[in-house]
C-alpha cells in the first residue's frame, strides 16, 4: 500500500503522528494555526479516568498493553493509574508532545495513545513528562523551548539510545487536524540523524522519519497493516 506522508510531527508522536517536528515548520508556513494559546486545562483532560486508561492501552496489542503501567493526565502532570509488570508504559500524549514550532502545539483535541518500551521509558519519557509539567504550570511555548535547550545542554536530558521503541496502533487516536489517526505504526527513536541517511521518505521506501532537533532525536515510523485489536488498516491511502 502507498501511504501519504504526514503533515506534522506530532501527528504520527508524534508521523502522521509526535508528528512527532521536522515537518512541523513547513506545515506552519502553509497553515495559519487556530491554536495561538493554551486552552483551559479541562479541555486537555479526559473526565472519565477509566476511558483514558482504555484509550492508553489501545496503543499496543493486548500482549503488550495488558501488563503495562498506565498513566493518565492530572492537573499538574501525568499520574500512574495502573502499576505495570513488563517495563512498558502506556499513556495518551497531548499536543505539547510536538515540537514547540508545530502549529498544533496547543490543539486540545489531540489524543495520541502510545506505549513505550523500557528503553524509551528511561530516556524519552522523562522529557515528555517534564514538558507536560511545564505547560500545565503555565509556561509559554518559548519558555518550554528555552528550558528544553538548557536541560539538554546541562545533561539533564539525553537523546533516546538505540532500542527505544513506541507503539501507536490505536484506531481511537486523534493525532492532528490534518491526519486524524493516520495508520497504525511502530516508532524507533535514534539520535538526531538525517532521515535520508536512513533511506526514509525516499521514493519507494516503506520507511518514514521525522527529525526533531529541539529534542535531539529522529523518529523512524514503520507502518503496519493492522490495528492493536487485530483489525486491518482500512484507511484510504
Amino acid at each position: 500500500m502507498r501511504l501519504k506522508k504526514s503533515g506534522s510531527f506530532g501527528t504520527v508522536a508524534m508521523l502522521a503522528a509526535w508528528t512527532l517536528a521536522g515537518w512541523g515548520a513547513a506545515y506552519a508556513q502553509e497553515n495559519a494555526s487556530p491554536y495561538a494559546k493554551m486552552a483551559p486545562i479541562s479541555e486537555y483532560r479526559i473526565a472519565d479516568r477509566d476511558a483514558e486508561i482504555a484509550l492508553a492501552r489501545s496503543a499496543a496489542p493486548p500482549s503488550i498493553s495488558r501488563d503495562a503501567e498506565v498513566r493518565v493526565l492530572g492537573t499538574k502532570g501525568y499520574e500512574t493509574a495502573v502499576a505495570g509488570k513488563n517495563g512498558f508504559v502506556c499513556l495518551v500524549e497531548r499536543a505539547w508532545a510536538k515540537d514547540t514550532t508545530d502549529p498544533e502545539f496547543w490543539n486540545p483535541k489531540m489524543r495520541a495513545p502510545t506505549c513505550f518500551n523500557d528503553v524509551a521509558v528511561r530516556s524519552y519519557l522523562p522529557i515528555s513528562m517534564k514538558k507536560t509539567e511545564w505547560v500545565l504550570a503555565g509556561l509559554s511555548k518559548e519558555q518550554v523551548a528555552s528550558k528544553l535547550q538548557s536541560a539538554f545542554a546541562n545533561g539533564e536530558f539525553v537523546p533516546p539510545p538505540s532500542g527505544a521503541i513506541a507503539y501507536m496502533m490505536s484506531k481511537e487516536g486523534y493525532l492532528s487536524d490534518r491526519d486524524r489517526h493516520w495508520h497504525p505504526h511502530v516508532m524507533f527513536y535514534v539520535t538526531s540523524t538525517d532521515p535520508r541517511a536512513l533511506g526514509a521518505d525516499l521514493d519507494g521506501s516503506p520507511v518514514f522519519a521525522a527529525r526533531d532537533d529541539e529534542q535531539h532525536f529522529t523518529v523512524i515510523f514503520i507502518p503496519v497493516d493492522h490495528w492493536s485489536d487485530d483489525s486491518p488498516d482500512a484507511i484510504p491511502h
